[in-house]
């Protein structure tokens, strides 16, 4: 069974929300970076280091789990209730997404005042 076009367009969507997030948390670990040496002993510098961190982790970890949902998906074997469970995963991993970005864009905003 072919992938059906709203699953191909919450991917196209997911990977673009993605691949912002991945710039952003650069951006964001590297003005940290620049930062941290000037506040050495600051804790909530530090707790922003290791949340970008994480957040390109996150990013890494969910370009991983949408291949693997394309590739379990790409086999003519998938059934509907496995696409429909395959959106499903993915409509929640899109909203973890923005979640992230979110926040991520709410710490940048502080580290740029």
């Amino acid at each position: 069974m072919a992938i059906p076009l709203q699953l191909r367009t919450l991917i196209d969507r997911l990977n673009q929300e993605l691949a912002q997030s991945e710039q952003e948390a650069s951006e964001g670990l590297n003005r940290v970076r620049e930062l941290l040496p000037q506040f050495p002993e600051n804790a909530q510098m530090t707790q922003f280091f290791a949340y970008f961190s994480t957040v390109l982790a996150f990013v890494g970890n969910s370009k991983r789990r949408i291949q693997v949902v394309l590739q379990k998906l790409a086999t003519d074997e998938a059934s509907a209730e496995e696409i429909q469970e395959a959106g499903e995963d993915l409509s929640t991993l899109l909203g973890q997404v923005l979640e992230t970005k979110i926040e991520v864009r709410k710490i940048i905003t502080r580290l740029r005042s």
